[in-house]
């Protein structure tokens, strides 16, 4: 193992790099990947797999420790599982989908690789998260390995077109968001995220400029000007539709319903008195600020949502004076996103008849607990990224330190229940793989800022946000004078 030598090593670092290491999934002989908890003491049901999303911590670690191979083995090895030709078959995963998660199944002694696009996950759930993650991690290991031929690769190539082709393909929307079933992302069972929810929208964003990065333009100028044209539009709409503050919830407050026409201000008609205004004047900072969960006809989320909120930051989807607003707002409600456990996946949770209506009576995501106002710490890495892209450590230094008298102790649970975090998770398994590297991936981009740019990109250039805006705009307007 290679260790940062700015980063000092403390027993829990220790334990927590050996239980990384042993976490490693191995195929062929080769290193492509981590499973997603090694807790002996409970049956493993689909935590000896590797999953997509729970891999990216792992990653970094490993690109930051110069460890790439297993991360190129990784990219290789699913790009392998991506299906590469049109199925009409309802049952099939489309083409360009990447699995939620592989296993290696051994059968009369060869080895293959077995993906799970959703169709053996519980309620059957669609992962469009992971073909989004898998965008941004390609990029993250040619940032880092600076070896640009394994992306330049014929399918490689070709996989990156199929996920935008996925991505960017003529649908039933009118906006530049990405329509997404309820479950598609980190939040996997039913929440009430359906639509257009923040955590996709980020993740969407973050893998168009990595696609665009990417891509080489011969054989590929329809999807380079795709992209082109979606990025300004979709950064607009979510700083614009998507923000929350003091100023925009008074505006709020006051919509007009039922507005047809160019001269429409409350263009999503949302009806006020489907908002906790009153509680969210009661939580909104004088200078604090966030993007809503979701929006869309009649809705607007008005839920944080933490991984989408930190993602914006880092990808600079978020403007500079919302990122410094977005910190603002954890530094202000720290006891509520952060508490004793660093942090939550949502505030607040859904409670009574909204509980019972909205997750259909979810026994594990009872109010505070698991995706319904649970805490996370791999979210930790997220906020240690925030932090110091907005030169705002001093957050992510305290959330660290309240993980780290804790998490070894508990053994590396994967979530906390409870309004504070202070319960461990009920159905939590420990020595969770991510829980231990959003740990030590926090400590490392403290220690080293300049591992920063493996994930986050330059701002986009203010003007072409501006037209892009005013683009928008002119195009709803079209669109309802037509309705």
């Amino acid at each position: 193992m290679q260790i940062n030598e700015l980063v000092t090593i403390t027993s829990v670092d220790q334990e927590a790099w050996e239980a990384l290491e042993k976490s490693i999934l191995y195929y062929q002989g080769r290193p492509v990947g981590t499973v997603a908890a090694f807790d002996v003491s409970v049956e493993a049901l689909n935590y000896d797999q590797c999953f997509i999303r729970d891999f990216v911590s792992s990653a970094l670690l490993f690109l930051i420790k110069g460890r790439a191979e297993i991360v190129r083995n990784f990219l290789e090895e699913t790009l392998k599982l991506q299906p590469k030709e049109r199925e009409l078959d309802a049952y099939k995963p489309g083409r360009g989908l990447i699995p939620a998660s592989f296993k290696v199944v051994s059968h009369k002694g060869e080895e293959y690789l077995e993906a799970d696009f959703g169709e053996h996950a519980i309620a059957r759930v669609t992962p469009v998260d992971s073909c989004l993650w898998w965008m941004i991690l390609l990029r993250a290991y040619v940032m880092s390995t600076k070896d640009f031929s394994l992306a330049y690769q014929p399918e490689f190539q070709k996989g990156i077109r199929l996920i935008m082709e996925l991505c960017l393909a003529t649908r039933f929307d009118m906006y530049p968001t990405l329509l997404v079933p309820d479950g598609a992302c980190m939040i996997d069972r039913r929440l009430g995220i359906y639509g257009h929810p923040l955590e996709i929208q980020t993740l969407f964003y973050a893998a168009l400029r990595a696609a665009r990065e990417l891509l080489i333009c011969k054989g590929n100028q329809d999807i380079v000007e795709a992209i082109d044209n979606r990025l300004p539009l979709l950064c607009a709409h979510i700083r614009q539709h998507y923000w929350i503050d003091i100023n925009r919830l008074n505006a709020i407050y006051r919509f007009k319903g039922e507005e047809y026409g160019k001269t429409a201000v409350n263009l999503f008609n949302v009806y006020a008195d489907s908002l906790p205004y009153y509680e969210l004047d009661k939580w909104l900072p004088k200078k604090g600020g966030y993007l809503a969960g979701n929006v869309g006809p009649s809705q607007l989320d008005t839920r944080f949502f933490t991984l989408g909120n930190l993602m914006a930051i880092v990808s600079d989807l978020a403007s500079v004076e919302q990122s410094q607003a977005i910190m603002n707002l954890i530094e202000k409600r720290w006891d509520d996103l952060v508490g004793d456990m660093p942090m939550k996946i949502c505030f607040p949770a859904l409670e009574n008849d909204e509980y019972r209506t909205v997750t259909g009576c979810d026994p594990k995501n009872i109010p505070w607990s698991y995706h319904n106002g649970g805490s996370w710490p791999v979210l930790m890495w997220m906020l240690a990224a925030a932090a110091v892209k907005t030169n705002r450590t001093n957050l992510a230094q305290m959330a660290i330190e309240i993980a780290e008298a804790r998490l070894s102790d508990d053994e590396w649970p994967e979530y906390y229940d409870g309004k504070k975090g202070r319960l461990m998770g009920k159905q939590a398994r420990k020595f969770q793989t991510w829980t231990i590297t959003g740990f030590l991936l926090a400590k490392e981009l403290m220690a080293n800022p300049s591992y920063l740019p493996l994930v986050s990109f330059d701002e986009l250039p203010p003007e072409v946000v501006s037209r892009a805006c005013e683009f928008e705009i002119n195009s709803v307007d079209t669109y309802t004078s037509r309705a």
